[in-house]
């Protein structure tokens, strides 16, 4: 049942523990420090190889994550109710009401790990489906599974009944179906310069949001 409008003036449980821990640096531990130079050295691998394709799949997957992170603080500023999801769970930093450290450094990798078993043939299909197609669709699915399981332990939270484990195709195709598909689009466009715009236009848009709502106006 969707909470009402007098509902709506109050935090959830898990919202309230959530912006309890935002931003809070006494939370650090010193386990992000390894984790940023992993990500950092995936990068560089790819990098050192000139594979562009796969270096702006990443970037452009993990700006889009930022564009969903930034949208769902919002929800919880505009209702005070929730965010669409919440991770109120144990954390080195909370980042956004929805987004921690580990988390983050989780979607700077993980385009970069699907756009490396796309085939190189773009129009190649997979049990019918065009490959594109196929290992977006599966890749939200599974990553979806495994938020049924930080749900299920409290790490993520849902709190509104059409973003939770009876309504999962929402979560599917704008929790991660947009992600790959941007991804990927990028990963094929035909030249280096068109993806290093793209992905610098997605990037520049989720930079001017954080600057605006978070350190101007201190809405999320």
């Amino acid at each position: 049942m969707s909470p009402d409008l007098e509902g709506l003036t109050m935090p959830t449980e898990s919202a309230a523990a959530a912006m309890k821990i935002l931003r809070d640096g006494s939370l650090f531990q010193w386990y992000v420090i390894p984790l940023m130079f992993f990500v950092v050295y995936v990068y560089a691998s790819e990098i050192e190889r000139s594979n562009w394709n796969i270096v702006f799949a990443g970037l452009a997957f993990w700006a889009m994550d930022w564009f969903n992170e930034l949208w769902n603080a919002l929800v919880f500023h505009f209702t005070n109710y929730a965010p669409v999801w919440g991770t109120p769970g144990h954390t080195a930093y909370l980042i956004l009401i929805g987004v921690n450290i580990e988390i983050a450094f989780t979607f700077a990798i993980m385009g970069i790990a699907y756009a490396k078993v796309l085939p190189k043939d773009p129009s190649m299909r997979i049990l019918g489906v065009p490959n594109r197609w196929f290992i977006g669709i599966s890749g939200s699915i599974a990553s979806v599974i495994i938020e049924y399981f930080l749900n299920g332990v409290g790490a993520l939270t849902w709190d509104y009944w059409w973003w939770n484990r009876g309504q999962p195709v929402l979560i599917v195709v704008f929790g991660y179906l947009t992600f790959f598909m941007v991804s990927f689009w990028v990963h094929d466009m035909a030249t280096i310069r068109r993806k290093a715009v793209t992905v610098g236009a997605l990037w520049g848009f989720d930079v001017a949001c954080f600057v605006i709502f978070a350190l101007r106006l201190h809405w999320i």
